[in-house]
């Protein structure tokens, strides 16, 4: 009987040894796992043993997966920031350029009374621009980032389409431009009316400016089941079919209007807003002919 204690000291070692064994397999694995994720490379199951670590793998999985979605996003992120600058840039070099060269012609004295007037009155306009550009950018990041305050209500409709008319009137007037409104009920929507009537303002100053002298615009307002729509159309330049879907990108601007006054943040920026009202805008235009933006607010129930 001797030899049985001498088996189990020889198992008990064995056992010892498969264990270290074990152990030393087993960190040499979760070592190259988490070089993997390190690396960025992806683990597929091939990679080890099925088995009890296949639990073990499949965290580590979500993990490498979790980490890569934060990479990929603090990458476009980055890349937004920089385009944002870029494009910030380019919108305020114009006006500050202006600004620039009447400040110099003021300096030299060279021009006369009428001609100070002229460029004063240029000085001042160029300011206003320069005011609006960082009035919207302003209003756009707030919304991206969710910065201010955006209460939405049920709110009569009509008064926020005053509101914008009221806005841009003289500027119809100034380029004799006729506007009609079709009878409507009033309703309540819901929006806010404050950033509601900047859209409507955005949607009519673009009329006014891509229409010629003696233009029409028309509002209209149609009412469905869930949402009613709301409609500004005009007889302008138009927009050419394949634009209609980069306009209402952030700082777009066609090439045929570039030397129009504009810095294309308007339709982004309309977009933002509706989108925070749960409603959307669409267009519908046939170039030299005219457009149709369409505005659609959710109806409150009564």
């Amino acid at each position: 009987m001797m030899w049985i204690p001498i088996i189990l000291f020889i198992f008990l070692c064995l056992a010892a040894g498969y264990g270290i064994h074990q152990k030393r397999k087993t960190y040499r694995m979760i070592d190259r796992l988490l070089d993997s994720v390190l690396s960025q490379e992806m683990i597929v199951y091939s990679d080890v043993e099925e088995g009890e670590y296949s639990a073990l793998i499949g965290k580590i999985r979500q993990i490498q997966e979790v980490l890569g979605s934060h990479v990929k996003s603090a990458g476009k992120e980055k890349e937004q920031v920089k385009s944002l600058v870029s494009n910030m840039s380019h919108q305020l070099k114009t006006p500050l350029a202006n600004l620039s060269l009447y400040a110099d012609i003021f300096e030299k004295g060279e021009i006369g009374p009428e001609q100070r007037k002229e460029f004063a009155d240029k000085m001042h306009r160029q300011i206003e621009k320069l005011d609006w550009i960082v009035e919207s950018l302003s209003k756009m990041v707030k919304l991206e980032q969710n910065i201010d305050e955006f209460e939405v209500t049920g709110t009569k409709i009509r008064q926020t389409i005053l509101d914008a008319v009221d806005t841009v009137y003289e500027k119809l007037e100034k380029k004799e431009i006729s506007l009609s409104m079709e009878p409507f009920e009033d309703r309540l929507l819901y929006h806010n009316r404050r950033w509601t009537a900047e859209v409507f303002v955005n949607l009519l100053e673009n009329a006014v400016k891509y229409t010629e002298k003696g233009g029409f615009i028309s509002i209209g307002v149609r009412t469905y089941e869930i949402y009613t729509k709301i409609q500004f159309s005009d007889n302008g330049r138009g927009i050419r079919q394949e634009e209609l879907t980069d306009i209402f990108q952030r700082f777009y601007r066609s090439p045929e209007v570039e030397n129009l006054e504009g810095s294309g943040i308007g339709l982004y920026l309309s977009n933002l807003i509706l989108e925070k009202e749960k409603g959307y805008m669409t267009v519908d235009s046939e170039y030299q002919k005219g457009s149709s933006f369409s505005v659609f607010l959710q109806n409150c129930k009564n």
